[in-house]
């Protein structure tokens, strides 16, 4: 957030299944349109995607794309900087040199900062789970809180880290790729980054539906309607997350984990006790007290965390009074 003022700003969210771009004025966001996320032709389509979306966004609205001041996004990472500015190298979207027959290219990093800055004034770019943990301080279920992580368990996983009240970002920008912590040596865990035994290959979606043969959303149905199999693998996620989540706390002193994406918000409710008994069966010192709470912004957590990256400190009490964002909800 910051001082200065725009007409209307907009907002990008990256993510590795599908990206939205929304556009809001001072009383809220007033469209949002979303799209798959390529993975195929060139490099630069991608943001060229992002922008023709904001265009898209502004046309209903009703709005001209010029009078868009400034420009947040929210994306998977990591990040690379290239030439000072943000290249995009995430192992869900990029193929690559990596081992990953799903996606159908040769990309290894995206000039997402560099497209984007040929169109808009101010680009300010974050790990989408950053923006997050942004978001949830400032209008959900985090607000004022100085020793929070956001958490996002999707088609990957990653973590939004605040500490003393400052969120955490690091020299690129990739502070919160606890997703790529070591945790065992499975060597059928295999993350789209390479590694073999991080949490994002034990627990995401993209991964579990590559080892099992199901599309996380059957996996999880599955183990939620009681089949044997489905909820040992469930079970077997939940233990995992537990763990890493425990890691973070014993690490960063954290009170609050902040969970949300796809898989948290359709099954939260059944895997947050097996979570919190892992989380809480390690030194109580460092865990007693610790709570996971949903996302208060729901699927929107990233879109409103890119435009609080970029909003102006005179729109925020408003946006916290009206929670407008509730229009797009519904």
């Amino acid at each position: 957030m910051g001082e200065m003022e725009y007409d209307y700003l907009a907002a990008l969210d990256i993510g590795g299944t599908k990206m939205a771009a929304a556009v809001a004025g001072p009383e809220g966001p007033l469209a949002r349109v979303t799209r798959p996320t390529p993975k195929s032709g060139r490099d630069r389509v991608l943001p060229e995607q992002g922008v023709e979306m904001i265009a898209e966004a502004c046309a209903q609205a009703g709005i001209d794309p010029a009078r868009v001041g400034a420009v947040g996004v929210a994306s998977c990472g990591p990040f690379v900087k290239q030439e000072g500015l943000i290249a995009l190298a995430a192992p869900n979207i990029c193929g690559g040199g990596r081992n990953a027959p799903d996606l159908p290219n040769d990309w290894t990093l995206i000039p997402l900062e560099q497209v984007l800055r040929e169109h808009y004034e101010r680009v300010t770019i974050d790990n989408d789970c950053v923006a997050a943990i942004a978001a949830e301080r400032a209008f959900g279920a985090a607000i004022d809180e100085p020793d929070c992580a956001y958490v996002t368990w999707s088609t990957g996983v990653g973590f939004g880290l605040c500490v003393d009240g400052r969120i955490l970002r690091g020299k690129n920008g990739n502070a919160g790729h606890a997703g790529h912590m070591l945790l065992n040596e499975d060597q059928d865990a295999v993350c789209g980054c390479g590694n073999r035994g991080d949490l994002e290959g034990l627990i995401s979606g993209r991964n579990l539906a590559n080892r099992v043969g199901l599309t996380s959303e059957a996996l999880f149905e599955a183990a939620r309607a009681g089949d044997p199999l489905a909820r040992e693998v469930g079970e077997y996620a939940a233990h995992w997350l537990g763990r890493g989540l425990y890691n973070l706390a014993a690490a960063l002193d954290l009170r609050l984990f902040v969970i949300g994406g796809s898989v948290w918000h359709h099954h939260g409710e059944w895997l947050q006790p097996l979570v919190m008994r892992e989380l809480e069966s390690h030194l109580p010192a460092l865990t007693a007290g610790v709570r996971i709470v949903p996302a208060a912004l729901g699927s929107l957590v990233a879109d409103i965390g890119a435009f609080t990256l970029v909003l102006p400190d005179a729109w925020v009490a408003r946006w916290r009074k009206d929670k407008p964002w509730r229009a797009l909800q519904d």
